[in-house]
């Protein structure tokens, strides 16, 4: 009996061994990157050879010793609907697959909320309306649910699997990746050009962007890792101590030994740095994309965080970069909004670091200091963010000439009792109490030598090119320096000739400890 099931056991594990499976990110109605060489990967026996058939494309691979097997297919345009095929000592099958242009949605709730909301309080604009009308077969949704590790995964724990866009699929759905796809995909067949999108919705609320950056990348920065190194520790170290001291009080309690008859194992909290990159994005690297977008900032606005993110932010576009291995593919991100929030967290200066991060190749930023919800971190214009992505999209990814951005800040002098600022993006650059060519604008400040800043009157220079703005102060009679929308909520109004609103930015550079 006993040799009957060791044999039992022994058929049931070679069994398993010999299954070819690819990870759970592949599934039916998937969207592939067109253009680009298709990767397969997954396990099997080693040894086994794998072969895929996809559409009128065939490739095998044999299986490593540790069992990992992957494969490339060549390029092809956009079209489908195709089936995909892998065999080995089993067959798995997938149906209703696209080649189109797949994009990575990423980052906390601004990113995460769903076109249903957060709940009565916190609701997406006409939310009801846009959910009847979210129907379109060739938008293409995958939902990855929260999970945290200490090292890079090699597939996710979970998904809902690949939808087609509908009412149901929609409603749990990210809201501004759904608005960026459903604009872009019309602004594609506006100029004839019929492409599935696929979307991967990599989100998680109130999370900071080191949890989203590898160990690798965080270490490479030596102005990084001193700090993370340590809130690591913490995270280790905080929830581990409150769970020995919950089992010491138990134990005591019960006449038990204290000491635990198992090893403890720290939480992997969603704020450690580098958990959320190795459960939710490393599984995703090897899979092409056309993009990112990416909508976070939030959690690191902290008075002693805000002033990291200016290299924090970069140093994770370029880790995001490295690891793709596809080059510098579009990284489309949102500047976070205008919310009243503590007097300990520094929107401003976050904002400012995010408009930085523009100087890396290939980054958009859509600003949206215009529809905050000045008691709400969760504003409900989510259409507003997804067009203004896309209009970065169209401009970035898809090379179409438009105006993508509103002002962004250029230099700045002092003339004259004045500060002279001058702008990019700056055509017909108007004020939003105005008619275009309206001059009064709100929203500056000016700083003597001693650097503190007081409220500015400003004003458009028609005289000039028209993309200048001069800035003054009767209490500061000699400005050295010059910032606009610097408050968490700013009362600004900025903006350029296709109505997009110009940035949160400081001419004064910080200070570096």
């Amino acid at each position: 009996m006993k040799l009957r099931l060791t044999l039992c056991l022994l058929a049931s594990t070679l069994a398993a061994q010999a299954e070819v499976s690819l990870p759970k990110l592949f599934s039916s109605h998937m969207v592939l990157q067109r253009d680009m060489p298709i990767h397969l990967w997954g396990s099997a026996t080693p040894g086994e050879s794998v072969t895929a058939t996809f559409h009128n494309l065939t490739n095998t691979a044999t299986a490593d010793l540790t069992g990992r097997w992957s494969l490339y297919l060549p390029p092809q345009p956009a079209g489908g609907p195709y089936t995909l095929t892998v065999r080995g000592t089993n067959t798995i099958t997938y149906d209703d697959i696209l080649l189109g242009d797949l994009w990575f949605a990423s980052g906390q709730s601004n990113m995460e909320m769903p076109l249903d909301g957060f709940g009565p309080d916190t609701q997406i604009e006409d939310a009801e309306k846009e959910i009847v009308a979210a129907n379109y077969p060739d938008i293409r949704l995958l939902l990855i649910e929260k999970d945290a590790a200490d090292y890079p995964r090699e597939d996710v724990r979970a998904t809902t699997g690949w939808s087609l866009c509908t009412p149901a699929s929609a409603r749990t759905f990210s809201a501004v990746a759904y608005f960026f796809a459903r604009d872009l995909q019309k602004a594609l067949e506006d100029k004839k050009q019929h492409v599935a999108i696929g979307l991967i919705d990599s989100t998680w609320g109130g999370t900071p962007a080191e949890a989203w950056t590898s160990l690798d990348a965080l270490g490479s920065n030596a102005s990084l890792m001193p700090v993370f190194a340590a809130r690591a520790e913490q995270a280790d170290r905080e929830p581990t101590e409150a769970r020995l001291d919950a089992f010491d009080k138990q134990a005591r309690a019960e006449g038990k030994p204290t000491t635990p008859n198992r090893d403890w194992h720290p939480n992997i909290e969603s704020w450690r740095p580098s958990a959320l990159y190795n459960a939710m994005v490393a599984p995703f690297t090897p899979l092409p994309i056309k993009g990112v977008i990416w909508y976070q900032g939030e959690a690191n606005s902290a008075l002693n965080r805000a002033g990291l993110y200016d290299r924090l932010f970069p140093t994770l576009i370029k880790d995001w970069r490295q690891h793709w291995a596809q080059g510098n593919f579009p990284f489309l991100y949102v500047q976070i909004s205008a919310f009243a929030s503590s007097p300990k967290e520094d929107w401003g200066e976050l904002r400012d670091a995010q408009r930085k991060t523009l100087s890396l190749i290939n980054t958009g930023m859509a600003v949206t200091i215009d529809i905050g919800n000045e008691h709400n971190v969760h504003p409900a214009n989510k259409q507003a963010v997804g067009e203004r992505l896309s209009l970065l999209g169209r401009r970035l990814a898809y090379n179409e000439d438009v105006t993508a951005s509103g002002p962004l800040f250029r230099l700045a002098y002092p003339d004259k009792g004045s500060m002279h600022v001058w702008f990019d993006n700056a055509a017909g650059l108007h004020s939003k109490n105005g008619a275009a060519g309206g001059s009064q604008v709100e929203g500056f400040e000016v700083a003597g030598s001693d650097r503190v800043f007081l409220r500015a009157n400003a004003r458009i220079d028609h005289e000039a090119s028209g993309d200048t703005i001069i800035v003054a102060s009767p209490a500061i009679p000699n400005p050295q320096y010059v910032r606009y929308a610097w408050p968490n909520f700013p009362q600004a109004n900025l903006y350029n000739g296709a109505n997009l609103p110009a940035s949160t930015f400081t001419s004064l550079e910080p200070t570096r400890p």
